[in-house]
C-alpha cells in the first residue's frame, strides 16, 4: 500500500489549535463575523442560494486558508445549529408526520445508500489516496465529521485527515448543489409551510425554553449533533400535537445560517488546499462521484415512491441536515421529507458505522488469506 501523504489539516480554532487568551480568540471571532456579513451581504445581492451560509463560509474559509487567523466559539455553533433545527421542526404538522409515514421504506433504503456509497469511497480512497483501512471508511463515511472522526479514531484512523475529508466533502456540497439547481431552475411548489405562521412573543420564548431544554438534554446524552436533534424534535413534538407558539423571523434563520457559515469557515487550517494535494484531489473527485451517482440513485427511488426527484436528490444526497434542509427550505422542494431522510441517516451512521467498518475488514481479511 502506498504510504498516505501527511494530513491538510484542520483547525476548530484559530492558530491551527494553539490555545489563545479569550480577548484574542474575542477578536478573532470578532474578525470573523464582520467577514461573514460582509460574505453574506455580497452573496445576498448576488442573489445566489443560501447567500447566509454560503457566504460566510467563503468568506471566512478563504480567510484562514491564506492564513488569517479567526476563531469560532462552540457556544456560537450550538446556537446556528439551535436555530436551524427549531426552524425546520415548525414544518412538521400533524398533516406532514402522516405523510411521512407511509415513506418509512424509502428512508430505510437511504440509509442502506449511504452504507454503499460509503463503502465505494473507502475503497476509492485506500487506492488512490494512500490511506489505511480505517481511516478512509470513517473519512468516506457518510456522517457528521466529528461522530466520525471519534469513530475513526477508536478503531486506529488519522483522526485529522478523517476530519479534513468531511470537511471538504460538506465545502463541495453546500457549494454545488445548491448553484446546480438554480441553474437548472429546479424549484418545487410542495404543499410544506411552517405550521405556525406569525411570530408571537410569548409562544416564541416557551419555544426558546423548551428547545433549549432538548439541546441540553440530547447534549446529556451524548447524542449527536445535540443541538440540531434536540431542537428539532422538540419543536416535531410541539407542531405534530397541533400547537403553533411561534414562528422564526428570517433575521433569526439568516443569523443561524451565518454561524453555520463561521463554524464551517474557521475550521480550515491555513494552507489548507496545498498540503496532501492528493488526499484532497481524491476525496473531491469521490464527493462529485457521490453526489452524482446519489442522484441516479435519488431519480429511481423518488418515482418508485411517488416524491419528487428534485425533492428526493436532496434527501439522499452527501450532504449534512442543516444545509440540504435549508436549500429545500430555499426551493420549496419538501423540508420535512429531506430533514426526516438526513436526520434518520445521521443517527443510523451513528449507531452502524462501527459495526460496518468491522464486517468490511473482517471480509477483506478472509478475501486476503485466501
Amino acid at each position: 500500500m502506498p504510504r498516505s501523504e501527511p494530513s491538510p489539516g484542520v483547525q476548530h480554532r484559530a492558530g491551527a489549535g494553539n490555545a489563545v487568551s479569550p480577548g484574542v480568540a474575542a477578536r478573532r471571532y470578532g474578525l470573523a463575523l464582520a467577514l461573514a456579513l460582509a460574505g453574506g451581504a455580497v452573496c445576498a445581492w448576488l442573489r445566489t442560494p443560501l447567500p447566509w451560509l454560503i457566504g460566510p463560509l467563503l468568506a471566512c474559509g478563504a480567510a484562514t486558508t491564506v492564513g488569517l487567523s479567526l476563531h469560532s466559539f462552540k457556544a456560537s455553533r450550538n446556537a446556528g445549529q439551535w436555530v436551524i433545527g427549531t426552524a425546520l421542526g415548525l414544518y412538521f404538522t400533524p398533516e406532514v408526520v402522516a405523510r411521512l409515514a407511509v415513506l418509512w421504506w424509502p428512508i430505510l433504503l437511504g440509509v442502506c445508500w449511504a452504507v454503499v456509497v460509503g463503502l465505494a469511497g473507502a475503497r476509492f480512497l485506500r487506492r488512490y489516496a494512500g490511506l489505511d483501512r480505517p481511516t478512509a471508511f470513517f473519512a468516506a463515511a457518510v456522517g457528521g465529521a466529528s461522530e466520525m472522526a471519534l469513530q475513526g479514531e477508536r478503531h486506529g484512523g488519522r483522526v485529522e485527515s478523517i476530519a479534513a475529508s468531511h470537511t471538504l466533502r460538506v465545502l463541495l456540497v453546500v457549494v454545488t448543489i445548491p448553484f446546480a439547481y438554480r441553474w437548472l431552475g429546479l424549484h418545487g411548489d410542495e404543499p410544506f409551510a411552517a405550521g405556525a405562521a406569525l411570530f408571537d412573543p410569548g409562544g416564541m420564548a416557551l419555544l426558546v425554553a423548551a428547545t433549549v431544554g432538548g439541546g441540553l438534554a440530547m447534549r446529556a446524552v451524548r447524542a449527536p449533533n445535540p443541538w440540531v436533534l434536540g431542537s428539532l424534535l422538540v419543536t416535531v413534538a410541539i407542531t405534530a400535537s397541533g400547537h403553533y407558539w411561534s414562528v422564526l423571523p428570517v433575521a433569526v434563520i439568516n443569523a443561524g445560517q451565518a454561524l453555520i457559515g463561521v463554524a464551517l469557515g474557521t475550521r480550515f487550517a491555513p494552507g489548507f488546499f496545498g498540503r496532501a494535494p492528493r488526499l484532497l484531489a481524491a476525496v473531491a473527485a469521490m464527493t462529485v462521484a457521490s453526489i452524482a451517482a446519489s442522484a441516479l440513485f435519488a431519480t429511481a427511488l423518488g418515482v418508485l415512491a411517488g416524491v419528487p426527484v428534485a425533492t428526493m436528490i436532496l434527501a439522499t444526497s452527501p450532504g449534512g441536515i442543516a444545509e440540504m434542509s435549508l436549500t429545500a427550505r430555499m426551493l420549496e422542494l419538501g423540508v420535512p421529507v429531506v430533514t426526516a431522510f438526513q436526520v434518520t441517516r445521521l443517527v443510523a451512521q451513528v449507531l452502524i458505522a462501527g459495526r460496518v467498518y468491522r464486517w468490511s475488514s473482517a471480509v477483506a481479511e478472509r478475501r486476503a488469506a485466501r
